[in-house]
């Protein structure tokens, strides 16, 4: 079972700036009563889009300018609050690969490494200066580029933070670690029995 690296993202930036934006309203708890993750892309921030009447609020992913961006720019203590593993995987199934922010919640971003999103952090004047960008030209083309940690925004470049342990994961396509344990079973399987004969 492959698992593909992840050296680059390539795409446009939608801005959902703030600060403290937790699980709970990247998914309201509500949706987290599903059996799969099938179709949980639609919740993504709900309640933060939508009346309780299903009427459209003023909400960046409402924007039909930034419809089809793939890349989320927002604040510090992204993922913040309960650890959902629903919250990664909305984002995940709502089409976005990557995340820059000015730092992330420990849990959400161990949840997102695991599924190939790319978590990268960079200054608070930074984040305002791609926002200024981003609204005077939402169709502005962005690389993000892992290996040598760097977001390009038009003609601007920015030196991106990245945990070496999560770049390393996603460059040598090791990431996902259940796809890690299912690539390696028959390996364990032999370790165990080598275990079981040596306690018998």
């Amino acid at each position: 079972m492959g698992i593909d690296p992840i050296k680059t993202v390539k795409g446009r930036i939608i801005p959902i700036i703030g600060d403290d934006i937790d699980t709970d309203r990247i998914i309201p708890a509500r949706y987290l009563k599903c059996v799969t993750f099938d179709g949980i892309g639609e919740f993504a921030f709900y309640d933060e889009r939508f009346e309780n009447d299903g009427t459209p609020k003023n909400h960046p992913m409402n924007d039909p300018k930034y419809k089809g961006a793939n890349i989320i720019l927002s604040g510090n203590n992204f993922g913040c609050g309960s650890s959902r593993e629903h919250a990664p995987q909305s984002i995940k199934r709502a089409g976005f690969q990557a995340i820059i922010a000015e730092s992330f919640a420990e849990i959400f971003y161990g949840n997102s490494l695991t599924l190939g999103i790319v978590c990268a952090t960079l200054p608070k004047e930074k984040i305002k200066e791609i926002s200024e960008i981003i609204a005077n030209n939402p169709s502005i083309e962005c690389l993000i580029d892992i290996e040598n940690k760097t977001l390009v925004v038009g003609n601007n470049t920015y030196n991106i933070e990245i945990k070496e342990s999560a770049r390393k994961a996603l460059i040598d396509g090791t990431y996902d670690s259940l796809g890690e344990l299912l690539k390696n079973r028959d390996k364990i399987i032999e370790f165990e029995k080598g275990l079981k004969y040596r306690f018998v």
